[in-house]
């Protein structure tokens, strides 16, 4: 008996004990279906154990709990269809019983490969970094009968718009192949200010990534960064600001706004990289101008190949209301481009 409740004490003390039951977790062996064929064995750990912390989902990876066909694999191992997957017995957090709410979006695309949504500002498309939840999540909590739902790509939390999901592990594969050779084209609206003057104008800057000493994700133009290409379209001026087309050649993290603050034309309401004087002057109205509360970046259009059929599709989200507006409350100061 002193030996099972020391052998107990130390699984409490390794962290692999749902410490809020008394029932001892079990093994559990997972077979691949084909949906979930081609992904890592770490994301697809992190996807059926809810709740349990990345350190301790490495941890058992690198001590050899998790096996593959009774096999010890590492962490980059991509899983195959009809792989047996050996789960050992995890410890929940607490935080995961928090009930997520589910919710739906906007619409713009939806069938049994893909749905696309119109993403609304202030929304994280999944949680992490202080938030709890967030797109995918509540996607997948108002839709619990959906065997896989993934994200595409990635909209910054204040970035409105366009966003793809998949439906289908093979819809997933084939968009990330188009997105890695360049045929998924996304556009974007943004507002910035400053004298701006071409027509259409590359930015090249490289980018680099870096976490903060708080622990924030930036991005700075380094000269040892990821090769990083935009291109600006100037659609209308509104006095000292314009409004752009933004095209994505690369997809880097906070890419526009990093090129776009390195050039010297910050975006409107950008609390990251903007100008914090002229974003707190604008949370107020001034005159005819109302005031603007959000980033003024919006995924509006994007055209891909339907992962199943190969048809072209164009999808466009318009510019949510509280943009559309403040641009009006500054059309005194609007001047056609030419063209």
């Amino acid at each position: 008996m002193k030996d099972l409740a020391r052998f107990s004490e130390g699984r409490k003390e390794s962290g692999l004990v749902n410490q809020s039951s008394q029932v001892l977790p079990q093994v559990r062996l997972v077979t691949i279906s084909d949906e979930e064929s081609g992904q890592r064995i770490d994301n697809f750990l992190l996807r059926i154990c809810k709740g349990v912390p990345k350190s301790h989902i490495y941890r058992v990876l690198r001590s050899g709990e998790v096996r593959v066909n009774k096999g010890r694999i590492d962490q980059t191992y991509r899983l195959v269809a009809g792989d047996v997957v050996r789960v050992p017995p995890v410890r929940v957090a607490e935080k995961a019983t928090q009930v997520v709410p589910g919710a739906e979006f906007k619409i713009l695309l939806e069938d049994p490969h893909l749905l696309v949504i119109d993403k609304p500002a202030g929304v994280a498309v999944h949680g992490g970094s202080g938030v709890s939840y967030g797109v995918i999540e509540q996607l997948r909590a108002a839709r619990p009968e959906a065997k896989f739902l993934e994200l595409v790509h990635r909209l910054d939390r204040e970035t409105s718009g366009i966003l793809l999901l998949a439906k289908k592990r093979s819809a997933l594969t084939n968009l990330h192949e188009q997105i890695r050779e360049g045929r998924l084209d996304k556009r974007y609206l943004t507002l910035v200010h400053g004298d701006w003057q071409n027509s259409r104008q590359h930015v090249k800057l490289p980018l680099f990534k870096y976490t903060t000493s708080e622990g924030e994700r930036r991005v700075r133009v380094q000269s040892d960064g990821m090769p990083s290409h935009t291109v600006f379209n100037l659609i209308r001026r509104y006095g000292e600001f314009a409004l752009l087309e933004a095209e994505l050649k690369t997809g880097r993290t906070h890419q526009i706004r990093v090129h776009l603050a390195s050039s010297g034309f910050p975006i409107a309401g950008d609390d990251k990289y903007g100008d914090f004087g002229l974003n707190k002057a604008l949370q107020k109205a001034d005159g005819s101008r109302i005031a603007l509360k959000r980033m003024f970046l919006h995924a509006y259009q994007i055209t891909f190949l339907h992962p199943d059929t190969g048809i072209p599709v164009t999808l466009k989200a318009g510019l949510p209301p509280e943009c559309e507006n403040f641009l009006q409350s500054l059309g005194k100061f609007s001047a056609q481009v030419d063209s």
